[in-house]
């Protein structure tokens, strides 16, 4: 565990992998692509579940759950869905030793199979809306993959809501990109830019969709979450229709919207360092750790009672006590520094004559992050730097992400910029610029931001006049 990661500026790739396997957060299964997410990762998302959770149920949102499996000719009723995800697909063609006649595909997302169980459920303009999210894995086929970023299995929560109109749909879309935005910025300490899709990069089957996007560590982009309108697209192609209150038979207005276990990818790499992980506190498996140092055994019992009396007194806190015999408290220092836990608090046989403690901070390395506190009021004064650590990280990442996020005059400052962070661009709304600039530049439009400067200017590309701008980067 003390062994040093390879550095960022060395290979950021080798960086991310090694800090995922030496922090025991993820490691690859036996299936090509796949992963297993141990239990310090878990943790993590399980935090990230909690927190979102809320946020959903504060909204009027309720949990269920469907199945795995869905039947092929499902996805063909949406011929847009269908072309979208058929290179990514896993089928079952056998089951219980027999040809199936109507193959089932491994849930690569659950648009098809909600709709047609809501199009038994709405009758009436009094079942809807229909506010409901899943909480599951779905499968995709892919070529590439990372750990968290990109897997053929991944973890993730996919929300499937149904409108009596337009309004209410496209509403219930951009409120979920907010809670989004909300839960990144506030719990994981990750800034983003939220904005609508081009078209080319919209969901498969959407009328629109809208995403939040963040910068990572060696700048590129990151896809962090999409909320779709799916207009009456998949309402149509399932039939799910309504009385309305002048009893006339109209079709429903859907939206679905995800936010996956990328989000913990996203994490780490925002935050993370060459000595390992830095977590926010408000997502830490661990808030702190308490470390006893001693020298003797004579030294030993007054400083494990302080630190045991130290546990209970911040009970309610994600606390670990460290008071493992076979290591040395340097040894312990660097593992919990690879694990990226916010807070270390030592406690030696002088801190404990002065009455005192020693906080050090992960997201301020060696001497400068460490401050010695009274013991006396220690919670109150832990809790505080647990919140000063969270706001600081945020700040960290803002600051980074616009140091390195630039406005282009010229085309070819604009290729100049996407090689080494963001450009925020005039764009035409032209395909043929978007896929000129891939082409040339392999960067892409990561959206549309909704926070624009109005008014007009010259599209990065072709020069023709521009009402929009645009976020354009390489991205994972």
């Amino acid at each position: 565990m003390a062994d040093k990661v390879t550095p960022r500026s060395e290979d950021y790739s080798r960086w991310y992998t090694d800090v995922i396997q030496r922090a025991e957060m993820a490691d690859y299964a036996p299936v090509r692509g796949c992963m297993v997410i141990r239990p310090y990762g878990y943790a993590l998302w399980e935090n990230l579940q909690s927190a979102l959770d809320k946020r959903f149920k504060a909204t009027g949102h309720v949990n269920a759950y469907f199945p795995l499996f869905i039947p092929m000719s499902f996805l063909r009723k949406e011929q847009e869905h269908v072309e979208g995800f058929s290179p990514q697909l896993a089928i079952v063609t056998i089951g219980g030793g027999e040809q199936l006649e109507d193959p089932l595909v491994v849930r690569p997302t659950s648009e098809t199979i909600i709709g047609h169980m809501y199009a038994q459920w709405v009758r009436s303009y009094r079942d809807l809306p229909i506010l409901i999210n899943l909480w599951n894995s779905v499968v995709r086929w892919e070529q590439r993959t990372r750990l968290f970023l990109r897997t053929t299995e991944f973890l993730w929560q996919e929300g499937h809501t149904a409108h009596a109109t337009y309004e209410e749909a496209e509403e219930e879309t951009l409120r979920m990109l907010n809670i989004y935005a909300d839960f990144a910025q506030n719990e994981a300490a990750v800034p983003v830019i939220m904005g609508r899709k081009s078209e080319s990069e919209k969901f498969a089957g959407a009328l629109r969709t809208y995403s939040i996007e963040a910068m990572m560590g060696d700048k590129r982009a990151l896809q962090s979450a999409t909320s779709h309108n799916l207009g009456q697209n998949f309402a149509k192609a399932f039939n799910i229709q309504f009385l309305d209150r002048d009893n006339a038979l109209k079709t429903c207005w859907t939206t679905s919207w995800g936010l996956s276990s990328r989000m913990i990818g996203a994490i780490i790499m925002v935050h993370g360092d060459d000595q390992g992980l830095i977590l926010p506190p408000r997502l830490a498996p661990l808030q702190a750790v308490i470390v006893p140092i001693w020298k003797s055994d004579a030294e030993r019992a007054g400083v494990m009672e302080s630190a045991q009396a130290l546990a209970k007194e911040l009970d309610g806190l994600r606390i670990k006590l460290d008071d493992r015999d076979d290591v040395s408290p340097g040894f312990k220092f660097n593992d919990w520094e690879m694990r990226g836990v916010p807070l270390r608090i030592e406690i030696g046989p002088r801190d404990v004559a002065q009455g005192n403690l020693v906080l050090a901070r992960r997201d301020v390395p060696g001497r400068p992050g460490k401050t010695t506190v009274p013991r006396a009021g220690a919670r109150q004064r832990i809790e505080e730097m647990l919140a000063t650590i969270q706001s600081d990280l945020y700040a960290r990442a803002l600051a980074f992400r616009e140091a390195n996020t630039r406005e282009p005059r010229s085309y070819d400052e604009f290729k100049a910029a996407v090689e080494d962070g963001f450009a925020r661009a005039w764009w035409c709304g032209s395909a043929a610029c978007e896929a000129q600039v891939q082409e040339e530049t392999k960067a892409t439009i990561r959206n549309v931001p909704l926070d624009q400067p109005g008014g007009t200017g010259p599209c990065i590309v072709c020069n023709s006049t521009a009402t929009e701008q645009a976020i354009f980067a390489k991205a994972y």
